[in-house]
């Protein structure tokens, strides 16, 4: 229908009989660029926000959704913008997250120096003296560094560190 039809966006169920809406959405992607396409779904899982995005969709609604959140939805899709319902944002920056192939891209500036300086044996308070920060403020870096990096304890830090080419 898309392509008799040509339309500026295409609402679309993820899951359909015979043609999924992810297979679907890749055909309309690749025959029709100029169609916008939005996915909708009942399905809160970062698999299928991840596909249909990858796919080719510009936007992913909730089917629980609102009105006023369907034409801001279509509004926001038709005027070449991205749209997430805020229901599944964290679940897809979560699997932005996984899908990183750097992990050091995922620390701030600032967490990569506190980083640095923890791989360089230095306690909390020189830390803090160094960055002018105070020695809580280093200890909530640390705390994300490890937390975003998946690792629990100072020796995994340093090894880290090095890996990355933050110290020798």
């Amino acid at each position: 229908m898309a392509e008799a039809l040509k339309p500026t966006v295409v609402v679309m169920d993820v899951t359909m009989p015979d043609l999924n809406g992810i297979e679907a959405a890749r055909r309309i992607a690749k025959s029709l660029p100029r169609t916008r396409i939005l996915g909708l779904s009942m399905h809160k899982d970062a698999v299928y926000v991840r596909e249909i995005l990858r796919a080719g969709a510009h936007g992913y609604l909730l089917k629980d959704s609102n009105q006023a959140d369907l034409l801001a939805a279509v509004r926001s899709v038709a005027n070449g913008k991205g749209w997430l319902s805020p229901e599944v944002s964290d679940v897809v920056l979560d699997d932005y997250r996984k899908q990183v192939t750097n992990p050091i891209d995922l620390l701030t500036s600032r967490e990569r120096e506190v980083l640095q300086m923890v791989a360089e044996s230095r306690t909390n308070k020189e830390i803090a003296g160094s960055l002018h920060l105070s020695v809580y403020t280093v200890e909530a870096h640390r705390g994300r560094i490890m937390e975003k990096l998946n690792l629990h304890s100072v020796g995994e830090l340093v090894r880290f560190a090095m890996r990355n080419g933050l110290i020798d």
